[in-house]
């Protein structure tokens, strides 16, 4: 199969997807031993999502998502140290242990979160477009949530303001059909999310999100219409996650059928097939990825039991900023 990309994009999409399994891997792993506690929600299966986007943007673009943020925020470059670290709850962590899973942020990486909200980022992305719109630069804001909180409110409120603004914003539902538990078969007569674009004249599309060439061409071509002042796009990926919705969920409500079926589409797998049809790589250098991946996660699982707690000093710290605004009088 020839495709647009080289050796070099999918040994890219194939060590970063590795990176982004082992590490939830780990980290469930270490949440059934109470290493990490509270709400915790893996990225298994949707890998090619991050890649593929990753591939596409720039590293000054924005990215934000929902709870389910650990691969987006290792794709967008953030370390595994500090991704671990914060799942521990440790002050070594990118949120200085007060966020945990759910609220990875890194102002450096332009990652913004990470939000516990369901839906609630989608209004803040179009915000962040905004802000860069407003700027005149030409940075692109992806925004992703997942199936659930396509059936929020806030949704078609910021849909409106993003097209009549004509904000650089990229919003992208990782469809993984199932939200917290419930099918969208039971949720909404229209199956296909991406046509919700057309009551606002939004151009829209749906995607193979097992695929990481399917991904980067549909956000390139987005990225491309938001920088050239083209406005928003709304952008169905279709994926599917391995695991039940956090550690809590043991998804009984589909088949292991259903499940074997998307494990033989797995994105990782379908990547390392190519590199090896191309003789891209060979067995010796796959090893040395995948040694080297092993050990970044290891090492990460060190930094975060080796750090300290945050201190209680910090509990009143990152609330409010610290500043004075002279425009405002009492």
């Amino acid at each position: 199969m020839q495709t647009p990309f080289g050796k070099e994009t999918y040994l890219y999409w194939y060590e970063l997807m590795l990176l982004i399994r082992k590490f939830e891997e780990k980290a469930g792993q270490l949440y059934g031993m109470q290493k990490i506690r509270g709400f915790c929600h893996l990225y298994n299966g949707q890998e090619a999502v991050a890649a593929g986007a990753m591939s596409a943007i720039r590293p000054d673009d924005n990215i934000i998502t929902a709870y389910r943020d650990h691969g987006l925020a290792i794709a967008k470059g953030m370390t595994p140290n500090e991704c671990m670290a914060e799942l521990y709850g440790k002050a070594t962590g990118c949120s200085k242990g007060k966020g945990g899973s759910m609220h990875f942020f890194s102002k450096e990486k332009r990652f913004f979160g990470g939000h516990g909200i369901v839906g609630g980022q989608i209004g803040l992305g179009a915000g962040i477009a905004f802000s860069d719109n407003y700027l005149d630069n030409d940075r692109v804001t992806l925004c992703f949530f997942g199936d659930g909180a396509a059936r929020q409110g806030i949704l078609h409120e910021a849909f409106n303001m993003a097209v009549l603004w004509n904000l650089p914003v990229i919003f992208i539902c990782e469809n993984n059909y199932y939200a917290m538990g419930t099918s969208i078969e039971r949720t909404s007569k229209v199956l296909d999310i991406y046509r919700m674009a057309d009551a606002y004249d939004m151009p829209a599309d749906s995607v193979d999100g097992m695929s990481c060439e399917a991904v980067h061409t549909a956000i390139e071509r987005a990225t491309r219409r938001a920088r050239e002042k083209g406005g928003p796009t709304f952008l169905e990926i279709k994926t599917y996650r391995y695991r039940g919705h956090s550690m809590s969920d043991p998804a009984k409500y589909r088949t292991k059928e259903e499940l074997e079926e998307y494990k033989e589409k797995d994105p990782i797998n379908q990547t390392l097939n190519h590199i090896i049809e191309q003789k891209w790589a060979t067995v010796e250098e796959i090893n040395t990825i995948n040694e080297r991946v092993k050990a970044q996660v290891e090492a990460s699982v060190q930094f975060a039991e080796e750090s300290p707690l945050p201190d209680i000093s910090e509990l009143y710290n990152d609330i409010y900023i610290e500043d004075d605004y002279p425009y405002i009088t009492d």
